[in-house]
């Protein structure tokens, strides 16, 4: 009964509509009331929950990638991409899917990927003559890249959902061929619609120029080596890595770029801290609400009952999976991964399932929720740009959903893509 005064309280806050961050935390205190847990025990597990030094690494991630979203980093990765791969048949989309992949290696963020690729992009494709719902599909579906290529957001908020349990640089490095595979395959669905379609072929890019151009983005670029060299290297920590990367950022944007006015960093500033304040205060409602659980016994009850269904962990996973992709549908994936680790993380690792390996499973599931209605915060963010209606948007996506269905598949079944690297590096 007490799980269920917990679990329908939330339940029934976000059919009210409330923020679902309000939602967890009023919950957690209708559960606690319920029991007879003194309110003094939620409010330390709330400081206790933002009080993490491994937290500090989101801010930094968050900064950096704002400052190079604005400060032009996003149309020099565009060209670049399309003097790899413009020239072909379709080859805007690939470009598109491409710059997604190394702003996603910057900013962590999907959200972020999509706003600045797509505000490049989506004029342009249309402008070439590819459908304006083709091009915000291919912006939508490219940018879930930046849920697993490193440095990821969510992957600092699962280890932070896992107790500290799971190393950070792990999760880092366990993204990097799942997130490779998932470009790829989007790559390929681009390239089949492109040649059943007709869509326009590109142009090379002289050599002159093409030299310029990459001369030019190999100061964005190598913020993925900074980031990524400097952990595996163990020069520093994925903390100390964020805080180099924003003096990177600022160096590369206000120095060496200098397309941005020092009038506007006050400004970007703010709105990082608007966005770090929103992740916190869900953060330290969702340490609360995961404590009640624990009490609740919610967890133990959760691992009963998928034991009970079928002692095979393949069966368990696809039971998983069919649950977090309805999930996904409906709550964005913060809160998700925040809720949900605590609750399966037991049942899996009773299953032999490695932490890691299911935090690549949890993420490529739940970033698939970015782009399906009704609750898509990047399906959105992708209509807005394109002005299109989000029907028209989800439908142009169904080819690119089913393609990481595939990679979910894979990921899913075949825990080599996610624990090889990781295992290489020693960590």
């Amino acid at each position: 009964m007490d799980a269920l005064v917990l679990l329908g309280s939330f339940v029934a806050l976000m059919a009210l509509g409330m923020p679902i961050a309000y939602a967890l935390g009023l919950s957690a205190l209708v559960g606690a009331a319920y029991i007879d847990l003194p309110l003094d025990a939620v409010m330390i597990q709330l400081a206790a929950g933002v009080n993490k030094f491994s937290l500090l690494a989101i801010p930094f991630f968050v900064l950096a990638g704002a400052i190079m979203a604005e400060g032009g980093m996003a149309r020099r990765l565009v060209a670049f991409a399309g003097v790899v791969v413009g020239f072909v048949r379709g080859g805007l989309s690939l470009v598109n899917i491409m710059a997604s992949t190394f702003f996603g290696a910057i900013s962590g963020s999907s959200v972020a990927d999509t706003a600045s690729i797509g505000t490049v992009l989506i004029p342009e494709m249309e402008r070439k003559g590819y459908p304006r719902d083709f091009a915000t599909a291919v912006t939508v579906a490219g940018s879930v890249q930046a849920i697993l290529i490193p440095p990821s957001h969510n992957a600092v908020i699962y280890s932070l959902a896992a107790g500290g349990s799971v190393s950070i640089a792990a999760l880092f490095v366990a993204g990097v061929l799942p997130g490779l595979l998932m470009g790829l395959s989007l790559a390929a669905i681009c390239l089949w619609i492109a040649r059943k379609k007709d869509y326009p072929r590109g142009e090379r890019v002289p050599l002159r120029q093409a030299l310029k151009i990459t001369v030019d983005a190999l100061w964005g670029l190598m913020t993925m080596v900074i980031i990524l060299g400097g952990i595996l290297s163990g020069v520093f920590t994925a903390n100390e890595s964020a805080s180099i990367a924003v003096l990177w950022a600022f160096f590369v944007t206000m120095f060496v770029y200098r397309d941005y006015r020092w009038r506007d960093l006050p400004k970007l500033v703010h709105r990082t801290v608007k966005t770090v304040t929103i992740v916190m205060i869900l953060i330290g409602f969702a340490a609360c609400f995961g404590y009640l659980m624990t009490l609740m016994q919610i967890p133990l009850k959760v691992t009963a009952f998928f034991t009970s269904l079928s002692d095979n962990k393949y069966v368990v996973l696809l039971l998983i999976n069919l649950m977090l992709l309805l999930l996904g549908c409906l709550m964005d994936m913060s809160p998700l991964i925040l809720i949900l680790t605590p609750i399966l993380l037991p049942v899996v690792k009773a299953m032999g399932v490695d932490p890691v390996h299911f935090g690549m499973i949890m993420m490529v599931n739940l970033g698939m929720g970015l782009i399906t209605p009704p609750v898509g915060t990047v399906l959105f963010v992708g209509s807005a740009i394109s002005k299109l209606k989000i029907g028209v948007v989800a439908r142009a996506v169904m080819p690119f959903f089913l393609a990481l269905l595939l990679v979910l598949a894979l990921v899913t079944y075949v825990p080599w893509l996610s624990l090889w690297l990781p295992g290489l590096m020693g960590l």
